[in-house]
Parts: structure tokens; sequence; C-alpha cells
């Protein structure tokens, strides 16, 4: 008679038993419990059953034994919200924005670099982490995924609590996403500078640098599956924005019973534009050359309502490993068997941060992407119109400009580059003019931007219509040492003080009104 066949140690079922032993011992620990637990507090949590399928949502923990709990019913590994929620079990599906930003009192920015090589993301992790000390946050957490993959949070701690006049708070997720666009495109050049010679070599004939473009503006669209899902037993259902290959079972918020699949469909989005293949689809099409994120398996941006991300520590069911918190000096180094759940020290992934320690962060990031999207900024000020004036002195200029022209000794040269261009093109100045005034400011600058960059800066503008300068009262001018006149604040704005000085004796009465009623209530 034939032995039976023994399994292998790799097969589905042998693997599967060993990741529920090295489960239930090492969430058993209390310090793994009250670690998962202080940082589940104001945040949606769902459980992971082998990665097949989630639990109940919204779901939070009440007590740090309930982790234990969960485990023992089936549960693998543990994740939750970056948004901070007054009361998680309120969260309902189909609630409007209303509602949600109502429930919601804050946010962590988080961002998720899923790379298909350690290496590659070791590079792309310590890049992002010295963008962020270039702008003064210096108070982050930083974790392993458990496979190949990183965590960097900002704690809501260290951002403003409102911008612009309005909260904070609720400007998810349009804030966060533009500011990891921002960090996205300044850790590009330290990232490449940092890879090997031969690194598009390696990837010449690999299909992977065959993505889809946005025709608006040439980036690399983010594809995903737009999937509807509805439950036959409560007649309840929702959608999900989805990666393409995932598959996981959903479950129904009313009535816990497994949803069923109504539709389906494949879409592209573009991250700067925010045009997607769903209301616009001619505007994609296959973009051939290599982009660096698509071939390093980088996609920064994952920040959309009730997203959830695996906790520090975690365990990841592929791996057996911990998402283990690291300190920046360690990721050089790190390696795998570093995220042995056995072996690792309890950090607190949440640093204490200083209260607005981001606002640099914010405010830089806020000005590079109204640079890189003029048309987004035009609709704010849809019907303004550039003031011509007959006669352009330097003796006219507000006194803020004046001040500015003269060189800055540090930080906010580009703050100001977004201040005097706007300035300039909205009294009707020409572009030569512009260009020539802006080169000689930079030179009088303690440390001079670069040439490119007052390049990039002048084409991007040029491709929308002009726009005011921000107004005095916003924070541009005194994050760069400006303090404007009482002169200057009656005014509100520098092109309405241009317009006002030079108005004196230089036109007639009929033409005054007319410019008035341009600018009125356009600042």
């Amino acid at each position: 008679m034939d032995a039976p066949d023994t399994p292998s140690p790799d097969s589905p079922s042998i693997k599967e038993e060993r990741i529920r032993k090295i489960t239930t011992l090492y969430y058993s620990r209390k310090d793994i419990q009250k670690a998962l637990f202080e940082f589940s507090k104001n945040r949606e949590i769902a459980p992971s059953y082998m990665m097949e399928s989630f639990g109940k949502r919204p779901d939070s923990f009440q007590y740090p034994g309930d982790i234990f709990e969960l485990v023992k019913k089936g549960a693998t590994s543990f994740h939750c919200s970056e948004e901070l929620w007054q009361d998680p079990l309120k969260i309902s599906t189909g609630m409007s924005e209303k509602q949600l930003n109502e429930l919601r009192i804050g946010w962590d920015l988080l961002l998720d670099i899923d790379c298909k090589w350690l290496d590659y993301s070791k590079i792309a992790v310590i890049a992002i982490i010295n963008v962020l000390k270039n702008h003064n946050v210096k108070n982050v957490g930083i974790k392993f995924s458990g496979s190949k993959g990183w965590h960097i949070l900002i704690p809501w701690k260290s951002f403003p609590k409102e911008i612009g006049g309005k909260e904070m708070k609720n400007l998810f997720p349009e804030i966060p996403r533009k500011i990891v666009e921002y960090i996205r495109n300044r850790a590009r050049d330290e990232i490449e500078k940092n890879l090997p010679k031969d690194f598009y070599e390696q990837f010449k004939d690999i299909n992977i640098n065959k993505g889809i473009k946005c025709n608006n503006c040439n980036e690399i669209a983010r594809e995903y599956k737009l999937v509807e899902f509805y439950c036959k037993n409560c007649k309840g259902g929702e959608e999900r924005n989805l990666n393409r290959d995932d598959n996981k079972e959903f479950f129904c918020p009313n009535c816990s019973k497994k949803f069923n699949i109504k539709k389906s469909i494949i879409l592209y989005e573009c991250r700067k534009c925010g045009i997607n293949s769903k209301n616009n689809p001619t505007n994609f099409s296959k973009k051939i050359e290599n982009d660096l994120f698509d071939l390093m398996g980088l996609d920064l941006i994952l920040v959309s309502p009730r997203h959830l991300f695996r906790m520090p520590y975690s365990l990841h069911e592929k791996t057996a490993l911990a998402s283990a918190v690291l300190k920046p000096e360690e990721i050089k180094n790190f390696q795998p068997k570093d995220a042995n759940p056995f072996k690792i020290e309890i950090r607190n992934f949440l640093p204490n941060a200083k209260e607005g320690e981001a606002f640099e962060l914010l405010r830089e990031a806020l000005d590079w992407y109204k640079t890189q999207n003029p048309d987004e900024a035009e609709k704010t000020d849809k019907e303004f119109k550039p003031i011509v004036l007959k006669e352009i002195s330097e003796k006219n200029f507000p006194p803020s400009i004046t001040k500015i022209l003269q060189g800055i000794k540090g930080d906010g040269r580009k703050r100001a580059v977004f201040i005097l261009m706007n300035f300039f093109r909205s009294i009707g100045m020409d572009r030569k003019d512009v260009e020539k005034l802006l080169r000689d400011w930079n030179q009088k600058n303690e440390v001079p931007l670069k040439e490119g960059y007052i390049t990039s800066q002048l084409i991007a503008s040029y491709r929308g219509k002009p726009i005011p300068p921000p107004n005095y009262d916003k924070d541009y001018y005194k994050g760069i040492g400006i303090i404007p006149t009482e002169e200057e604040l009656r005014y509100k704005n520098p092109t309405s003080y241009m317009i006002r000085k030079t108005l004196r004796g230089n036109y007639g009465d009929e033409k005054k009104q007319s410019i008035k009623d341009n600018f009125k209530n356009k600042v």
C-alpha cells in the first residue's frame, strides 16, 4: 500500500496553521494588546481574518482584552483609520460629507510606501524623511508594514487647526492629498540620486513601465476598480474603490452578512488634476516612458475617506512578521528578520509632536500645488481680469512687495516667488519684465533659488489666467518675515494698493471706477 502523501511545509493548510499558532502566542502578550489598544483610540478599527475578509465596520476596541477575544475568533491582523473620530461606532455607510465632518475630530497624515523591493523602499523612506526634516517636521512615526512596505505618520497635532477660515479637520482628504503629492515631488531627486546607475536599464523589457497617463497634465494615473456591493439580506449596499487585484470579501455593516458584487469597473484617476475616467473617459491614454514611482511600485497616495492601514504591531499574515516601529537611523540597515514578532521592542508610533510643527510643510505644499494647478486656482476667482495700468512705477509698489524685492535671507523664497509672480501678472506687467524682475530679485537672495525653478514657475503660471496675490491677512507674508503696514492692511491686497496709488492723477473718473469694479470683492 502506498504511503499517504505528506503535506508540504509550504502548503496552504500547514502555513495557515503555523500562522494561527504564532498569532495566538503573539497577541496573548499584554504589551502587544496595550500597544494596539492605545493607538486605536478615536479610530475606526477592523480585524482581518487571514487577509480573506474584514470584520464588521465600524468597530472599536473598548478594552485591551478585546484584541485577544477577536484573535480567538480567527482574527490575524488589525487595521485602523487615519481619520480620528468622536465616536467611531456612530459612523455609518452612506453618511453625507457634512455628517462625516461633524463626527471627525482630526486626521493623521499617512504616507503608504508600498514597494516591491525592500532596498528601494528604504531609499524612498530615507528621502521622504529628509524632505520632512527640511520642512522642520522632526517628530514622525515610522514603521515597517510587515512585508516590503513602510508607513510614515505625521500626527494631527503637527498641523494648524484652521486654514483660510476653514477647519482643517473638514479638509479631508483634499489637504492630505496635496501634501503627499508635494512630498512625492520633492523626494524624487534624492531617490533617483541614490538608485543604482543601471536602475532604469533593469526595467527596459518589463511591462511595469507601461502605465496610463492623464492627457490633461501627462501625470501617471492611478488605476483602481470601483466595486458596487449589495446585501441580499437587508437590501443595503455601498461602493468601494479597491486595488485592481483586491479580491477580499466585504460584509454588510448593518447585518454582517457577506456582500454580493453587483458591478465592478476598472477606472483611472489623475492624482494631480483629480480627473477620473468615469466622468472623463477620453482623458486617459497609454504612457510608454518609464516613471520612477511606477517602476519602484510606489503609490504614496492612499488618502481616502475611511481608508484603513495596518496598525503598529499588528502581524502580517503572509510573512508572520510584525509591523514594527523603527527609528530613522535604523532604516538603512533594517532587515525583515528584525521584525520577528517575539524579538521586537515596543515603541510609540504616534510621536509627541510639537503643536503646529508641520505648518511650514503645509504652506509650502499648498503654494506648490497652486503653481502646478493654475486652472484650479483660477476657479476660485473666475471673473478676475488683470489690471492693465498705463504706467507701472516701482515707487507705487506696496511696501511689502518692495521689501520682498530686496531679497530673502532665510526660508520663504518659494512663497515669495508665488507672491511676486501673481502681483506682477495681476497689474498687467509684460511677461519679459516679470521674468527679468524675478531673476534680478533671485540674485539678491541670501541663497538664490535654482534658475530652473524660476523658469518652471513662470511656465506653470502662464498656463493659466492671472490671479491676485494672497491677501495681507494670510500667513504668506508673516511666514517670510514681512509685516504689512497699516495702510496696506486697509487695502487688503497688494494689487488693490497698487491700483489706488497708480490711479491718482493717471486716469479719468470713469476709468477709475471701471478698474475698481473689476477688482471689487476679488480679494
